[in-house]
């Protein structure tokens, strides 16, 4: 059986203030390295196979913190770059919801149909997300396999590893510093989507 760990980065400067940070390459913040202490310490009897993490800093210094307790190499994987949210980026949220409600509350209800100006669209991301667990489980047949994935991109490949619906991208934005482990049954990840 394969387990999926998947480990939120430690929040940014930009989590706290609740801005939209996309792609953008941010540090942790203090109270991100905090939160990385204490996932360290919470995941430190937890068998850990093979580490993955997003190539934005947050996310690879949580990787790496996560590897040196493990004594894991965290290899980084380009298709694990958090969602481009284009030109919101740098922009705080509750500016989104004030200044483009229709927009807004589709990202909410139907997040997949939603794409950010000169961004992404959620659609590609969430191909991308099955993808990326698709071609996982076909190189790792058992074990535990960590990813560190940041917002809202852990989301979506949440969605892909318990077969649910998105969820509620603006809500997940500024999660940080959280980990989940997700049993995959033996017949795998469904494609289809």
């Amino acid at each position: 059986m394969v387990q999926f760990l998947l480990i939120r980065p430690g929040s940014t400067d930009f989590d706290e203030q609740g801005r939209i940070k996309g792609t953008l390459n941010l540090p942790l913040s203090e109270v991100g390295a905090l939160q990385v202490g204490r996932i360290v310490g919470e995941l430190h009897d937890t068998r850990i196979d093979h580490l993955y993490t997003s190539p934005c800093q947050s996310a690879a210094q949580t990787a790496a913190a996560v590897a040196i307790d493990h004594r894991l190499r965290a290899k980084v994987l380009d298709d694990l770059q958090n969602l481009d949210h284009g030109l919101w980026q740098g922009k705080l949220i509750d500016e989104l919801k004030q200044g483009q409600p229709k927009v807004f509350r589709q990202l909410q209800e139907h997040p997949e149909t939603v794409c950010p100006p000169q961004g992404e669209p959620v659609g590609a991301a969430l191909e991308r997300a099955r993808n990326v667990v698709q071609r996982l489980l076909r190189k790792h047949k058992s074990g535990t396999i960590a990813l560190v994935v940041p917002e809202p991109l852990a989301s979506l490949v949440q969605s892909v590893l318990c077969h649910c619906t998105v969820g509620d991208l603006w809500e997940a934005e500024c999660e940080c510093g959280a980990w989940r482990l997700i049993d995959v049954p033996a017949a795998g990840v469904v494609v289809a989507g």
